[in-house]
């Protein structure tokens, strides 16, 4: 979303007639429906103001793209200026400039930090050029047009009050500076404003490049689960932001100091999609960087089995158990065994612990005994059982008791359901967890949909799942497991529309969520709590309804399997009213958390239909065009679709005798590393009809896209050999590419045609090898990857084609 966009000469006639405020706070109330502060107004008169000063340079194109309070796709961040326009080669450039009225600022021992005086007090906050920075790279990791289509972005900061000579040019933020050049109050600082804009901005282009930006769709990039393999390797995944960096930063000055003595607590709160998750990981990988001894902990088992998933092959088990941890795991735990316990989802802390409730006396309480450090973070309406203590009074209780300091602190900006803090806050209200100001959801900030039966949602989430893999079905728990025991039994019933499903099974476990097909089976909340989703469908059971407008739970009506309440029943008959603050209180929690799995959109289906008609009244708007999803692994390996292969049952798989793995490209993470074969029990086997026989090495992939249309069509199954020998000169190759992403696949491996030559220096007569991965398509769009000199270790060839499968053999 663009608040105010013009070109130059249009933005500077409005400047210069003192009202650019004022148009600007117009736009922002038609775009929103919000109006903002008299504060903000101001701070927009005087900073734009003096940016339109800089910006009135005949270097820089009058038809040059100005946009103001730039709105960043899937979050809820805002980039105060950009301009933008082509360089001298034709290049398109978005120059983003973060503006700051600051007139004075402080040094801190954090990196990217500073403090400086902010709502009537001095507060941290992130450099303006580390911000400025940050916002690039979320841009570059998540808009396709500027990781695929060429637009360029160079950040900078414009701090027009803040004299030189001050700690903001500090040598300890000089890394940043770099990356985002600063530019401070006075005429030679704005001169050389406008020389850096116009460096990259020598003919305008009429917005084209930040229309080309706003209208690009979010693209597949950096998930949470596909980067941790490369965070536990020292790398830098996500760029942190805001909030989100000053308590990564504020976190790891805590673990530098554990050595003084001390116990400490930091409680992180946010709501879903604040990057709790995010900096849980980032902080485990740091803290171990810093030789100190850490664990990732959560009382929740699937997301630290998609994490371990994830890891395996840069890893060993036995390294990647002992850094996932639960949090029963610590009932007999020395007094600071630890330097740092990161507690993920700490809103399911337990009282006791072990499979019967009857080991410790508290997990908090055993928790903060064992760390030096303890790290919580919380969501405390995401509680979704009676057994759930993990509140911020509870930890700051036994944080109390245990003589520790305590440091609160909190995520506020949304970056799951599509960065709308709107939604959660609209579905807080009419979920009736707590009131809001926001009645109403405008469906063009995030598609929330209300279906009319439960045979819709299921093809809506398996259209969307064509695309990543990435959407599933979950519901309240209001119907029996009968699978579980009888595996040709469904669970999911409901007659009146012919429909019928399992709940996941028990087979995927905690990996239900990334497990290739499970998108034909229903989860619940147990198994995607932490966890995120592009898409997520729900089926609200009639353990929630809506009468006359008023959200009325009903416990009775889960099935008598749930044990989240159990002990409602005799609570009731001792105290009625706390049983039905409850039970309501977790029901509720229940269907927040399911409906805010999604990123990018949430559908749901109602059993009850007053219910529907309630949730369908508060949606206004209209919903963004959507593109045709493209085909992808999930949606082929569906029972509709004719395989060349046989699944095999886990318990009949012989490896490499009868069965070999099916492996899915975008996911299979970790899966190639050298002197590991696939485990038996994090993959499908199936067995192979035809000529060809199981044989050590060997795996089943999907190839989907047109790069390789000529030899290997869109769709098609192929057979692998993992670790070939020999030459690999003109054969077609699985290939891992680090740092890049595959235009069909959306992950990190591709296939393509391999081919070397030796490339001669004077320095180096015998020469290196230049390897290049070329595509065989009709499609002229695909180009080859060349990868030369010290590039070539960006690249690692990991099998080779052996044979397309055909289903007719």
């Amino acid at each position: 979303m663009i608040v105010y966009a013009n070109q130059k000469r249009a933005f500077l006639d409005d400047a210069q007639r003192s009202d650019i405020a004022d148009a600007v706070r117009q736009r922002y109330l038609e775009r929103t429906g919000r109006r903002v502060s008299p504060s903000e107004a101001n701070a927009w008169q005087a900073s734009l103001s003096a940016f339109a000063i800089a910006l009135n340079d005949d270097r820089i194109p009058d038809d040059a793209g100005v946009a103001i309070e730039y709105g960043i796709h899937g979050t809820s961040k805002r980039i105060d200026m950009m301009v933008s326009g082509l360089d001298a080669a034709g290049g398109k450039n978005v120059v983003i400039v973060e503006l700051k009225q600051w007139q004075s600022v402080e040094k801190t021992e954090k990196d990217g930090v500073v403090r400086t005086r902010m709502g009537g007090g001095n507060i941290e906050t992130p450099h303006p050029s580390y911000q400025a920075w940050s916002y690039a790279e979320l841009l570059r990791n998540f808009n396709e047009a500027v990781s695929a289509d060429g637009v360029r972005l160079l950040p900078c900061a414009y701090l027009h009050n803040y004299p030189p000579g001050g700690a903001v040019e500090d040598a300890v933020y000089k890394v940043h500076v770099i990356r985002a050049p600063l530019f401070l109050k006075g005429e030679a600082e704005r001169e050389k404003l406008r020389s850096f804009i116009s460096r990259y901005v020598k003919t305008g282009d009429k917005l084209g490049a930040i229309y080309e930006m706003d209208g690009a769709r979010l693209r597949p990039s950096k998930g949470l689960i596909d980067a941790i393999a490369g965070m536990m390797a020292g790398r830098q995944e996500f760029a942190l932001i805001d909030e989100q960096k000053l308590v990564f930063e504020a976190a790891l000055k805590m673990a530098r100091g554990i050595e003084k003595g001390g116990k400490q607590v930091l409680i992180v709160e946010g709501g879903p999609g604040t990057g709790k998750s995010v900096l849980a990981i980032n902080l485990l990988a740091s803290i171990l960087k810093m030789e100190r001894v850490a664990m990732y902990v959560t009382k929740n088992a699937a997301p630290r089995a998609v994490m371990e998933s994830s890891l395996l092959g840069s890893m060993k088990r036995s390294a990647i158990s002992n850094l996932f941890v639960g949090s029963g795991k610590f009932t007999e735990a020395n007094e600071n065994e630890f330097d740092a316990l990161i507690i993920d989802e700490a809103h399911r802390l337990n009282e006791k612990s072990g499979l019967y409730g009857n080991l410790g006396e508290n997990q908090i309480k055993e928790l903060i005994h064992a760390a030096k450090l303890a790290i919580f973070f919380i969501d405390e309406n995401q509680t979704v059982t009676f057994k759930d203590v993990g509140s911020k009074a509870e930890i700051c209780g036994w944080a109390k008791s245990a003589g520790a300091k305590v440091t609160n602190m909190e995520l506020a900006s949304q970056f799951r359901c599509n960065g709308s803090d709107g939604y959660v806050a609209w579905l807080d209200e009419v979920l009736a967890v707590r009131e809001t100001a926001n009645p109403t959801l405008d469906v063009a900030e995030f598609d929330f949909r209300v279906v009319d039966s439960p045979n819709q949602l299921r093809d809506i989430v398996r259209l969307k799942n064509r695309e990543r893999n990435r959407a599933r079905m979950v519901a309240g728990y209001c119907w029996d497991w009968k699978s579980k025991k009888s595996p040709s039994a469904f669970d999911v019933e409901l007659p009146e529309f012919d429909f019928k499903m399992r709940w996941n099974l028990a087979s995927d476990k905690s990996l239900w969520i990334i497990a290739p097909n499970s998108v034909e089976e229903i989860g619940c909340v147990h198994t995607c709590q932490g966890l995120e989703l592009d898409y997520v469908g729900v089926v609200v059971g009639p353990d929630f309804v809506v009468r006359d407008g008023v959200v009325k739970t009903q416990p009775e009506m889960r099935s008598k399997h749930d044990r989240s309440i159990k002990g409602y029943k005799k609570l009731k008959k001792s105290n009625p009213a706390e049983a039905e603050r409850r039970t309501s209180e977790i029901i509720k929690n229940t269907y927040r958390t399911l409906m805010t799995r999604g990123m990018k959109g949430c559908y749901v289906y109602f059993v009850d239909n007053e219910s529907a008609a309630h949730f369908k009244a508060r949606l206004v708007g209209t919903r963004k065009p959507e593109p045709e999803p493209k085909q992808s692994f999930a949606e082929v390996v569906s029972p509709s679709r004719l395989l060349p292969f046989k699944p095999v049952p886990r318990d009949k798989v012989e490896p490499f005798k009868n069965a070999v793995p099916l492996v899915d490209l975008k996911m299979a993470a970790g899966a190639f590393s050298e002197g590991q074969y696939f485990d038996e029990d994090s993959v499908k086997w199936v067995e192979l009809s035809g000529p060809y026989k199981p044989t050590e090495g060997y795996f089943v992939a999907q190839v989907v896209g047109e790069s390789m249309n000529r030899t290997i069509e869109n769709g098609a199954w192929c057979l692998f050999r993992m670790n070939p020998a020999g030459t690999r000169q003109g054969k077609v190759v699985v290939a891992q590419i680090r740092d890049h992403t595959d235009p069909d696949f959306g992950g990190r491996y591709t296939v393509k045609r391999y081919t070397s030559v030796k490339q001669p220096t004077s320095s180096d007569p015998v020469g290196h090898v230049s390897v290049t991965l070329s595509p065989d398509s009709d499609d002229p769009k695909y180009a080859p990857l060349i990868f030369d000199g010290k590039s070539a270790s960006d690249m690692q060839i990991l099998a080779e084609f052996v044979a397309l499968l055909d289903a007719d053999n």
